[in-house]
């Protein structure tokens, strides 16, 4: 299970188990179905957190998904300066939820964005909600890629585990979101895309697109 999750855990857990045995020892129906109730948060909770190891692929230009879940957008941005080919992928509260690095290389910047809470499968979410920012640059072929990490309806904190100067390799767990939410990555616009809309992928493992030797763009 993720570090970052154990505290929940233990707050359903400890309570859950209290109840059920003092409920139990004097015959108290309500405080054994509060004992009952969360129980079962608890063992939710430990679903929720799990991280299962994953073994990323071995291509050294591939982009790999940095969350599980469904890719509900891909779309080209324009910021002014370059083009970028941007892929939102929504993580439900059924999907492990530990954010990994889409490829190995060196974190240039991590910016935190306070916002709303929409619900993480509409289009605004990606403009209003909290969220984080992670850029890293590509070992191999220079290209910078970002990372946009957004809160959800359920989900209202995003753990980043990277800062400026680490060196992260492709499928590496960088971090979590708690409770349902969405992850995106901004690709050069030279990338070519192996992934589609409607696409079932999972973190560390799922290729999205492939950097061509010649891509030295970079995302702004």
């Amino acid at each position: 299970m993720a570090k970052e999750g154990w505290k929940i855990v233990v707050c359903f857990a400890v309570p859950g188990l209290a109840g059920v045995v003092i409920g139990c020892s004097q015959s108290s129906a309500l405080v054994t179905i509060f004992g009952v109730l969360a129980g079962c948060l608890a063992l939710f909770s430990a679903y929720f957190i799990r991280d299962p190891i994953r073994t990323p692929p071995q291509e050294r230009n591939a982009i790999i998904s940095p969350a599980d879940g469904r890719i509900i957008r891909i779309a080209e941005d324009n910021d002014g300066v370059a083009k970028t080919i941007r892929i939102s992928i929504f993580m439900s509260v059924w999907d492990v939820h530990v954010n990994r690095a889409p490829i190995s290389g060196r974190i240039v910047a991590v910016r935190y964005f306070p916002g709303k809470f929409h619900a993480a499968w509409r289009d605004k979410a990606s403009l209003d909600n909290e969220q984080v920012h992670v850029d890293i640059e590509s070992q191999q072929q220079g290209s910078l890629i970002r990372l946009r990490l957004i809160a959800g309806l359920v989900a209202r904190r995003v753990v980043c585990r990277v800062k400026p100067g680490d060196k992260v390799r492709a499928g590496e767990r960088i971090g979590i979101i708690k409770f349902g939410s969405r992850a995106e990555v901004f690709l050069p616009s030279g990338a070519n895309l192996t992934a589609k809309l409607g696409d079932k992928v999972k973190a560390g493992e799922s290729v999205l697109a492939l950097l061509p030797e010649s891509v030295h763009e970079k995302v702004n």
